[in-house]
């Protein structure tokens, strides 16, 4: 049975939360953006990121969905910090009232540092660095729930996310589809690039791409951007 748990709009759309039996969905502007169901891809797309990195202290999460990506950084004892940059408030708000138990509670850990802004305007702002970067906000680079969250698939936002990392770092991006160009842009950036499907017991697979080491004449380019 479909329950709806709070509705609200935002200057992006309208934002609901809704329940069947013990578990949460979220719907984006009648979209289907996440649920409670199955964590599995959510949480390799971090897992996936630490086991290709030399290194793993200083984690940024793109998107705050669940509490999934979020619960499976917060599970290595080397990381020391987690910026998680959500744009919707309510999700946020969410997480710490109805869906922390299948984050484990993970907003409350000392590490967790949200940040509730755009995250395609913060990566151009951000002097930050980061040894991983994981990033779930759309329902991929070709399913964007955002026109203006294009652009972090594009060579310039992919460019930015560059600025970003830590050298030996890895970036990863969640998909719920297959996406031939957005993998063609991504070896273009990075010497190893990989994706890693996620069978369901329902419909297609979700993809999580990766990578790692971006050519030395990006990495030189990058610095010299405003």
């Amino acid at each position: 049975m479909l329950e709806i748990v709070e509705r609200c709009t935002t200057d992006r759309g309208e934002i609901q939360l809704q329940r069947r039996g013990q578990h949460y969905e979220i719907i984006y502007n009648g979209t289907f953006l996440m649920s409670t169901y199955n964590g599995e891809s959510e949480r390799l797309l971090v897992k996936a990121a630490f086991d290709r990195c030399d290194n793993v202290s200083s984690v940024l999460i793109g998107g705050l969905g669940v509490g999934f990506s979020l619960a499976e950084s917060l599970l290595s004892s080397k990381v020391v910090k987690v910026d998680i940059v959500e744009i919707e408030e309510v999700i946020i708000k969410w997480n710490k009232e109805y869906l922390q138990i299948f984050s484990s509670s993970a907003l409350d850990d000392p590490r967790t540092n949200i940040i509730n802004t755009d995250l395609i305007k913060w990566i151009y702002s951000t002097e930050n660095k980061y040894d991983v970067i994981c990033l779930d906000i759309d329902n991929g680079p070709d399913w964007v729930v955002s026109n203006s969250n294009s652009n972090l698939y594009a060579d310039h936002g992919i460019h930015e996310l560059v600025r970003l990392l830590n050298p030996g770092g890895v970036i990863s991006f969640w998909s719920a589809n297959e996406s031939s160009d957005f993998m063609g842009i991504l070896k273009e950036v990075f010497e190893t690039v990989e994706v890693i499907l996620i069978p369901q017991k329902l419909g297609e697979p979700d993809y999580v791409y990766l990578g790692k080491s971006p050519t030395a004449n990006l990495a030189e380019r990058s610095i010299i951007l405003p």
